[in-house]
């Protein structure tokens, strides 16, 4: 007797968008938007703790980047132990790390107290990133996966206005501790999130645990009839990706693993660069402080219209063209920006340039999660994320040093532009003969070959 075998990935792929979908979404938008929050809230907090503990501006820098270290830690290990946990799992670990050390932030009585705990923090706030991504994109139907992927993942700027407009309202009346005090709020929402949020598909699959996986594929396709011996299976190849880490270097993809990370470098100095020094760039431009905020909110805005937007694109077309033509399009604006133009003109390419770096960030945790194989998914997000945290740090650090040469406004600009190019260069490199899609569509072509080599004799 032959026991039916179901497809997994077809199944996911092919399905339509139903309540159950809707239920992902929602609740990796909301862990996103808590992470956002957690990110942004020491931006709020800079001005009184440099006031309340008399910190200099290189003091304050330094304790900025402790939670970017600690980001850079947390996507390394967290992004390859969800592929040994799972990715549920993980993410509430991640949850719980980046709310109860934010949480205990507001306790921190010296500076040192508050960057070990930011330190701590950010481990939760980087890994939970890679396994939120690899989680939606696991469940996302083909058609629309990059969209999908894109709208979940503006959560994070929505977290960050969360952040400055509750700090606007609640700090001048209750202090900076408040805002640390709200952190806490995801900590509290942790059995909910074990109850609604559901593990990936493709590890209860290879872990065996069938009955998990029949009641997901019937909420994802009833119209599935399943007997109650089917089998299911995986249509990725899993030879040689047992390890990892290791497998990222592994069947063709060393090339291509290397441009991601040069890509995520270069993208996230320049999201860093301008989120810290935006406001000071223009203000030496000779606008006033207030305009300089506005530009802030119109670079953030640009970065959540430039994510839906360029997923919806990459669902079309693919994220490989999107995302060269975003990064190269971007740069230009930054070049752009360093010559006097119209108010109403700045704004525009102000948001493209948040399109093309902080919608571009989004679009590459996307990409590189349809790249690698759902054994390395999250390995491949994490490590891709994690050297991006580098320049994460570099960027403000990099930009600092820049304004101290007092360079003309448009040479601070191009300076600012030329990671875009090398982004753009490193994207349009990336192999996909070696991606997931591209092997199967290997094997279909291999297969169609057999059948007309079989056919002709």
């Amino acid at each position: 007797m032959n026991t039916e075998q179901i497809n997994i990935n077809n199944i996911v792929d092919e399905a339509k968008f139903r309540p159950f979908h809707w239920g992902v979404l929602i609740w990796c938008l909301l862990i996103i938007i808590f992470d956002g929050y957690d990110l942004v809230i020491y931006g709020v907090a800079l001005p009184l703790l440099m006031q309340e503990w008399g910190l200099s501006a290189v003091q304050a820098g330094l304790l900025a980047s402790t939670a970017l270290f600690g980001m850079m830690f947390g996507a390394m290990s967290f992004g390859t132990l969800s592929d040994k946990l799972g990715r549920k799992k993980t993410i509430m670990i991640c949850v719980a790390i980046f709310s109860g050390f934010t949480f205990c932030g507001a306790f921190a009585s010296t500076p040192v107290e508050f960057g070990i705990l930011r330190f701590l923090a950010g481990l939760g706030i980087g890994g939970v990133m890679p396994n939120v991504v690899a989680l939606m994109t696991e469940y996302s139907p083909k058609r629309s996966r990059s969209t999908l992927v894109a709208l979940m993942f503006s959560g994070y700027a929505i977290g960050g206005m969360t952040s400055a407009l509750l700090g606007a309202w609640l700090v001048t009346d209750y202090g900076w501790k408040i805002m640390f005090l709200l952190a806490g709020i995801p900590f509290l929402a942790l059995p909910l999130i074990w109850k609604f949020l559901p593990e990936s598909l493709m590890f209860l699959t290879k872990k065996g645990e069938m009955d998990q996986v029949r009641a997901i594929v019937q909420k994802i396709a009833p119209e599935q009839k399943i007997s109650p011996q089917a089998q299911f299976k995986l249509n990725e190849p899993t030879a040689g990706d047992e390890a990892p880490l290791k497998a990222l270097f592994q069947q063709g993809r060393t090339f291509s693993t290397m441009m991601f990370w040069l890509a995520f470098f270069m993208c996230l100095l320049m999201v860093y660069a301008l989120g810290s020094w935006l406001p000071k760039l223009m203000i030496q431009a000779g606008y006033s402080l207030g305009a300089s905020m506005i530009f802030l909110f119109a670079l953030n805005i640009g970065g959540m219209v430039g994510a839906i937007g360029g997923g919806a694109l990459a669902d079309r077309f693919h994220l490989k063209p999107v995302l060269t033509i975003m990064f190269a399009v971007g740069a230009i604006a930054l070049i752009l920006l360093g010559f006097n133009s119209p108010q109403a003109v700045l704004y525009f390419l102000i948001a493209i340039a948040g399109a093309a770096t902080i919608g571009s960030q989004i679009l590459l945790y996307t990409f590189v999660a349809q790249f690698y194989p759902t054994a390395v998914r999250s390995t491949g997000m994490g490590w891709a994320s994690g050297i991006g945290r580098i320049g994460a740090i570099v960027g403000p650090v990099l930009t600092g040093a820049l304004l101290t040469f007092e360079l003309p406004h448009q040479m601070n600009f191009l300076v600012i532009a030329i990671p875009g190019v090398i982004a753009a260069f490193a994207i349009f490199m990336v192999n996909l003969k070696v991606s997931v899609e591209g092997v199967q569509q290997a094997k279909k072509d291999l297969k169609q070959e057999s059948f007309v080599k079989n056919v002709a004799q």
